[in-house]
């Protein structure tokens, strides 16, 4: 008997050949159906209902390998052609290639299990029913899905991933419908993934249903808590709430349960299981107009007003060491690094904090030995675009008028970011371009969003399948960043805030120190890249904001106005077990804070706003919704602005681009964001390169202290900054670090 591996199926290798010009999974289908044949033949004589439902399981397989092998292997022949290059394959029709052999895999190795089980006295009948019930579910959602590659297919043009501009996405969610999602979140939750992560998925899910229970509970915890247990042993309950979560919960409620990641309990991880930093802040910058110096011209950017005015911004400095300079830090004798690490964090745009992504920025402060400035920019919907983009920059500003203060030259800077904060850094780049201030010297981005817009594309349709990033959240929270203020079929929406002028721009002065007004740059939207005359509203705003009680004394820096929370010194050598058992003993205690903070959260303490009168009607029996095809709220338009789009920037500007290192995931909804931008700027003769993990979801970062092939991941990743960074003998000369 051939033996195939547990594993999932790599897209990588899904679309490779043999000698004999066929793909070495055709034998992996034939396997499957020769297993299923011989299992359906032991059972067919069987009268007992759980024998017939095997038999007719089992038989019902074999259609779908049928049905689903010609699909399959027509996107398997024609996939490279959609790849980056030879050497980083990787794009939206692969990942459903390998996602249909790991589906294959995972059939065959439930039909091995019944075939080698089955005569057995305490063989489990009735629990392999479900099983490869669910299976033959899968299987056949995913053919649906392959004759949806076929469409997607005919609306490109060779090569591309998005489709021509007359295919909207309405033409996709009226096939849609069809797709039972069902059975991607139940028994089979996870089968794409590797090993490590599918329990940590499974776990995520269970708490995402419970979780759903104790928000929407009416202040029924008991009930809740009891129907939250149930889902830990019942996958059927548990995939049909997610999905009714998926698509009938606000953007309010992925903001409620990805905030669990700030719990107390979980901001103690980082410091637990990661490495140890000497520096770990948060700065918090006044709103002042800051004077920078663009192409030999001083000129004025003013702090961001658009949608919440003036407020304050938060910054966390991480570094291993102490350095010269540093403020607050004391005398060093080290000197200031000479490079930098600004870092935007993903979250959808609604979501976490530079604090909930320390799990990893610990660990690449300590390899890469250099500062890292990560942003606590405004998040969505009450802060939606431009608002992050306009405190990107004009954080990005403050640090280049301030790098002594964190500890660095700024020889060399370099932009990173994941999933949301990704798009951020690449528009952020886009406005410094367009101002004429100094670029960084290179951007590191992961699984980064960079088209915000539902484009029908064949990763797109991988978030119908995501654990962590299902359909209903994606869209949510692009419309709560690019689109808040719409209801259905992108219509204005009459109850939205008025639209307020972006305030953050960048202002030079003349000989008379008067405010000069520049054109705007071509192919970049007015507003945020443009030079503007400052608005008298916006100085009154700041005038005003000057004047109230809030604001800081100032003194004769920007950097010494801020405030400076440590959190975080690392000790003495002999202090560590100390330290470690200390650390330990203040996680447990933090256990029922965490526990209360919670419960207080659900109940409605929390600042986040709690489920209307109207959404608890609508959403008290969340099981007994249908699956139906994605609603009217989620056909919205969004603006075609490259500072929300990368992808739409004018070629002009993107050939000024530094280098760009992209690294992604096969399994990543944004996967073809990350492709077709990287085919872009190769077009235009950038430097850029892209990896693509297999195995890994979207977010995996985040669980780089979880999973042996996430922390793998974050490993590639420092050693991508590292080759921006072009600083091999800064990195780990003072800490005795092993190289990466």
């Amino acid at each position: 008997m051939m033996s195939f591996p547990d594993s999932p199926a790599k897209a990588s290798l899904c679309c490779e050949e043999n000698q004999e010009g066929a793909p070495p999974t055709y034998a992996m289908y034939e396997a499957l159906k020769d297993s299923c044949q011989n299992n359906a033949t032991y059972f067919q004589p069987d009268d007992s209902e759980n024998g017939q439902r095997l038999y007719q399981g089992f038989m019902t397989l074999i259609d779908h390998i049928d049905t689903v092998w010609p699909l399959v292997d027509h996107v398997r022949k024609v996939a490279p052609f959609y790849d980056f290059d030879a050497k980083s394959p990787g794009n939206g029709y692969r990942s459903f290639v390998s996602v249909v052999d790991s589906c294959v895999l995972h059939g065959l190795k439930l039909s091995r299990q019944v075939g080698a089980g089955r005569d057995a006295l305490l063989f489990r009948k009735g629990y392999f029913v479900k099983e490869i019930e669910s299976c033959g579910q899968l299987l056949a959602s995913l053919g649906t899905c392959l004759h949806h590659l076929q469409t997607l297919l005919s609306w490109a043009p060779p090569g591309d991933l998005f489709p021509t501009e007359q295919h909207s996405p309405e033409e996709l969610f009226s096939q849609a419908d069809t797709i039972n999602q069902y059975c991607f979140y139940g028994r089979c939750l996870g089968f794409q993934f590797t090993p490590s992560m599918r329990g940590i998925l499974k776990g995520i899910s269970i708490c995402m249903a419970g979780f759903s229970e104790a928000y929407y509970s009416h202040g029924n915890l008991i009930s809740s808590v009891w129907t939250g247990g149930q889902y830990l042993i019942d996958p059927e309950m548990r995939a049909r709430r997610i999905v009714n979560i998926s698509q009938s919960a606000s953007v309010e409620f992925c903001k409620a349960f990805w905030f669990l990641a700030e719990s107390e309990i979980m901001k103690r991880v980082p410091s637990l299981m990661s490495s140890t930093v000497a520096v770990n802040k948060l700065i918090t910058i006044p709103p002042e107009p800051l004077v920078v110096s663009a192409e030999g011209v001083e000129s004025t950017v003013m702090p961001p007003t658009v949608h919440i005015g003036l407020q304050n911004l938060n910054v966390r400095l991480i570094s291993v060491n102490k350095r010269a300079g540093m403020t607050g830090e004391g005398s060093s004798s080290l000197p200031p690094a000479e490079g930098v690490l600004f870092h935007c964090h993903g979250g959808g745009f609604v979501a976490q904090s530079s604090k909930s992504h320390e799990t990893y920025l610990r660990e690449w402060a300590t390899k890469l030995n250099v500062p890292i400035l990560s942003i606590d920019y405004s998040l969505a919907p009450q802060a939606p675009f431009p608002r992050a983009l306009e405190e990107v920059f004009y954080a990005y500003c403050w640090m280049v008028n301030n790098f002594k203060e964190i500890g660095t030259t700024g020889k060399r800077i370099v932009f990173a970011g994941d999933s949301a904060g990704a798009n951020l850094i690449a528009g952020c780049t886009l406005k410094i371009l367009s101002a004429g201030l100094r670029p960084p010297d290179g951007l590191f981005m992961a699984y980064a969003p960079l088209l915000v817009s539902f484009i029908p594309s064949p990763a797109r349709l991988l978030c119908l399948m995501d654990p962590l990033l299902p359909f209903g959240f994606m869209m949510r929270c692009l419309k709560a960043y690019a689109s808040p203020n719409t209801t259905g079929r992108g219509k204005p929406d009459s109850r939205g805030n008025k639209e307020t002028t972006v305030s953050n721009v960048t202002t030079p002065l003349d000989s008379n120190g008067f405010l000069k007004v520049s054109p705007s740059q071509e192919g970049i939207s007015e507003g945020p890249s443009s030079f503007e005359e400052v608005s008298p509203s916006d100085l009154a705003e700041l005038q005003a904001h000057k004047s109230g009680s809030e604001r800081r004394q100032s003194s004769d820096t920007t950097i010494s106005a801020a405030s400076l929370q440590s959190e975080h010194t690392a000790t003495d050598a002999k202090d560590s077990k100390k330290r470690i058992k200390t650390r330990i003993s203040e996680a447990a205690t933090g256990i029922m804070g965490a526990m209360s903070s919670r419960f207080a959260y659900i109940t409605g303490s929390n600042s986040i706003s709690r489920p209307t009168q109207e959404e608890l009607a609508v959403r008290t029996n969340l099981d007994a919704l249908i699956v139906r095809s994605p609603s009217d709220e989620f056909i919205f338009s969004v603006p075609r602005d490259p500072l929300l789009s990368p992808y739409w920037a004018d070629d002009d500007l993107l050939n000024k681009f530094p280098p760009v290192k992209i690294l992604t995931v096969h399994l990543d909804p944004c996967l073809d964001d990350c492709v077709m931008f990287a085919k872009k700027l190769k077009k235009l003769g950038n430097e850029v390169g892209i990896d693509v993990l297999e195995g890994l979801p979207h977010g995996f970062l985040n669980f780089s202290l979880m999973a042996k092939e996430a922390n793998e991941g974050s490993k590639l990743c420092m050693e991508r900054i590292k080759q921006l960074l072009d600083l091999e003998n800064e990195a780990g000369s003072s800490t005795g670090e092993e190289d990466l």
